[in-house]
């Protein structure tokens, strides 16, 4: 069960700044909310989760391209895609805080409370029977757990009924009736609830219409829709095949919190696998399970992750699920997978008046085919990592370190080169080997300070491997090699230096995991 832990939070936040990972964004002119600016560290980290996504989807499946869209997009796709008419967040004030939520939000956030407490049932039978134990059984015969259940389920139904019919008053009934009250003030004195756009927009010199109001795009996934036959036909794909794109997206969001987990510009990893109509369902749960193996591969916990089923689905979508993970703030949204049937294309044709089909030559039959979606936010799954990461430890000495135990792989730098002293010709003989090994894995070169310090600084980076170069070196070609996570150390000659790190930090073996 996942325990919020605001302290963890605030600490992670302060470490990506010190250590060169995140930084608010204009921080000299006082900074803009919700607007982070990815330092030197977090550049590289954010580079290596692209890579190893982008490997996975168009190097490991041979049926998946890549293609890079425009943000500026014809406003008439907005239209289209629904997202002029119903890209709205409903949204709520506490008259006594003065702060402001998503109402949905809150509404989930108390459902999950529920869930709590019939997990703390669960738990609590379960030391009570022991081996005995039966959870099956218990979840549907207990009275307590029933009752919750219950209330669970009629939230749940009242929700979807609330959002989908676009009614605020029942909406702000339900908030009521849960009897929510705000984190800050501890007070139930709601406004009522309104629906906010989220779209920026902005104008553009020349647009086809005379309005020249354009929009920044709210996700990537359009820019895949609209050049479905493009890339089709330029690439002679055929179904299933899949589009995959890493690109920004803009939402206005009001309620913008809890670090880089919910920004106003963001990063999205988007594919889109185009498929036969009534092959959707097998599809979605193909890459739900292939999902959720990328992720685990990563080595940050496998009780860290969980599916969870929406309930209250899209306009456009006929089965979605979330993958969660156990963030700081409990579990939340990581990746979505979406099966968006053939809504997409058949809209973007209706609206652009051009045909968008498929001409199967195995059936000799043209079909808009139908379409399931992975997105995961780059963002979130950098503060996935970087949270997880984060190790505070108590040495055999009684000292203290701080270690990023990142994925060797997504590590900024794989190796740090440390010649022991500043003379002797250590420094020269650390600068060669550096240049050796700079072609194949990303260095970093350091020769201020005690060996110690130097290595307290590495772990604080999340360098997984550190090379002494000392006097022996420059007798034996022998250096000491240090593993971040064990700190253990051995010698070794130069000739396996570049094996061992292959070994343990290549993206192709971390890919093979999967």
């Amino acid at each position: 069960m996942a325990q919020q832990d605001d302290n963890l939070l605030k600490k992670v936040i302060a470490h990506a700044k010190e250590y060169g990972f995140v930084f608010p964004s204009s921080e000299i002119y006082d900074g803009l909310s919700a607007v982070y600016d990815y330092g030197q560290n977090g550049a590289e980290l954010k580079n290596n989760i692209k890579a190893y996504w982008w490997s996975f989807m168009t190097q490991l499946h041979d049926n998946i391209v890549g293609i890079d869209s425009a943000i500026f997009m014809h406003p008439t796709i907005w239209k289209a895609s629904g997202h002029v008419d119903a890209f709205n967040d409903p949204m709520i004030d506490n008259k006594d805080s003065k702060k402001r939520y998503r109402a949905d939000v809150l509404v989930e956030d108390a459902i999950s409370k529920m869930e709590d407490k019939i997990e703390k049932e669960v738990e609590k039978a379960a030391k009570r029977f022991g081996e005995s134990f039966n959870r099956e059984t218990f979840v549907s015969t207990n009275a307590r757990v029933l009752e919750y259940q219950k209330k669970i389920d009629e939230t749940n139904v009242r929700l979807k009924e609330a959002m989908g019919n676009n009614d605020m008053a029942a909406f702000k009934q339900l908030v009521d009736d849960l009897e929510i009250t705000d984190p800050i003030s501890g007070t139930k004195n709601w406004t009522e609830i309104r629906q906010f756009n989220l779209m920026f927009s902005t104008e553009m010199g020349s647009v086809a219409e005379d309005a020249n109001k354009i929009y920044l795009r709210p996700e990537t996934a359009q820019g895949i829709f609209v050049n479905f036959l493009n890339v089709q036909k330029t690439g002679r794909m055929k179904i299933p095949f899949g589009i995959a794109q890493i690109g920004k997206a803009f939402r206005n969001e009001i309620v913008a919190r809890q670090f880089i987990f919910r920004m106003r510009e963001f990063e999205q990893m988007e594919m889109q696998f185009f498929v036969k109509p009534g092959e959707e369902m097998k599809w979605y749960e193909i890459w739900k399970e292939k999902r959720m193996r990328w992720h685990q591969a990563l080595g940050l916990g496998a009780d860290n992750y969980r599916f969870h089923d929406h309930l209250n689905l899209a306009h456009y979508a006929n089965a979605a699920c979330d993958i969660q993970f156990n963030f700081p703030m409990g579990f939340k949204e990581l990746e979505g997978i979406h099966s968006r049937t053939d809504f997409d294309l058949k809209s973007h044709e209706k609206f652009s008046g051009k045909k968008l089909q498929y001409f199967d030559p195995e059936d000799n039959q043209n079909y808009i085919p139908y379409v399931v979606e992975t997105s995961v936010g780059l963002d979130r799954m950098f503060l996935s990592i970087l949270s997880n990461s984060y190790k505070e430890e108590k040495l055999e000495d009684g000292s203290e370190r701080v270690v990023l135990a990142l994925p060797p792989a997504l590590a900024p730098h794989k190796v740090a080169i440390l010649p022991l002293m500043k003379r002797d010709g250590l420094p020269e003989k650390a600068e060669a080997i550096m240049n050796e090994l700079k072609f194949d894995f990303r260095c970093y070169y350091e020769e201020k300070d005690a060996i110690g310090k130097r290595y307290r600084r590495m772990d604080a980076v999340g360098t997984p491997y550190c090379v002494t170069i000392d006097h022996d070196t420059l007798k034996d070609d022998t250096v000491t090699i240090r593993y971040r996570d064990t700190m253990k150390q051995d010698r070794v000659n130069l000739t396996e230096l570049k094996s061992i790190l292959e070994k343990g930090c290549s993206m192709k073996e971390l890919l093979k995991k999967i």
